[in-house]
């Protein structure tokens, strides 16, 4: 007869609890790389999106450069006319 203070333990039913918890624990991190995987995604929309922005200003200031430019080479005065 076993003691009381030994207790006896149940090997099918402490492997089942032990798969249990392994596989809530597989689906748990699954369900984190997911949601990983969507955020990554997401910050990969937002680079593209600020990288355009910054390529959009840069040819925008370009535009305006060269428009003054124009601007300047027209309002030039014509060396052959005499200054009044």
């Amino acid at each position: 007869m076993w003691p009381r203070s030994v207790r006896r333990v149940d090997i099918i039913r402490s492997w089942q609890f032990a798969r249990m918890k392994y596989a809530a624990v597989v689906a748990e991190l699954a369900a984190v790389k997911r949601e990983r995987d969507e955020f990554r995604a997401a910050l990969a929309e937002l680079r593209a999106a600020v990288t355009a922005r910054w390529e959009a200003e840069a040819r925008l200031a370009a535009l305006y450069r060269e428009r003054a430019i124009q601007r300047a080479q027209r309002a030039e005065r014509d060396p052959a006319v005499p200054l009044q």
